[in-house]
């Protein structure tokens, strides 16, 4: 191993969105939807969990890992059809609790997916069509100040509609 003392946001070679901004961000929305702190929470988790399942760099080797980063985990038809799953099932699940939570996962995947998109590209209705774009660098202060900018906007809407 050879220390690098370079920022680790210069030394990372892939593009995502950091899992703080991604956190951050999307708890904020789940927070300013329902007004409950563990649909955030719910929504917190899964807003990492599209990246956690591909593993990482260091896990699997940097070749493989590219190779299904931003795949079948980043695509959001996958999501939405555990969504759909989820809401058919409710009369099978006696748990709402349970329901709700995993709902809220699901949906902060699919958040954590939009969030992708602005910084690099992610699959839309197939898994190979990939679209996006790239209004910053993963790990940048302008990713921070993006993440707080929409923050404050999500904070600022919900205010305007009398949530807080």
């Amino acid at each position: 191993y050879r220390f690098d003392a370079r920022p680790h946001f210069q030394r990372r070679k892939y593009a995502i969105m950091t899992w703080v901004s991604h956190a951050a961000l999307t708890g904020t929305i789940a927070y300013a939807v329902s007004s409950d702190p563990l649909a955030a929470a719910a929504a917190c988790v899964g807003a990492v969990l599209p990246d956690k399942v591909e593993g990482s760099p260091g896990s699997v080797g940097w070749r493989t890992w590219r190779s299904r980063h931003r795949g079948w985990s980043h695509w959001p038809m996958l999501y939405l059809a555990l969504i759909g799953a989820l809401l058919h099932s409710e009369t099978y699940i006696g748990s709402r609790i349970f329901l709700t939570v995993l709902l809220w996962v699901f949906l902060g995947a699919l958040l954590h997916i939009a969030e992708d998109a602005v910084c690099g590209k992610v699959p839309a209705v197939l898994p190979t069509q990939k679209i996006g774009i790239r209004l910053f660098t993963v790990g940048s202060l302008r990713e921070y100040l993006f993440t707080a900018v929409c923050i404050g906007i999500v904070y600022a809407g919900s205010c305007f509609l009398g949530n807080r």
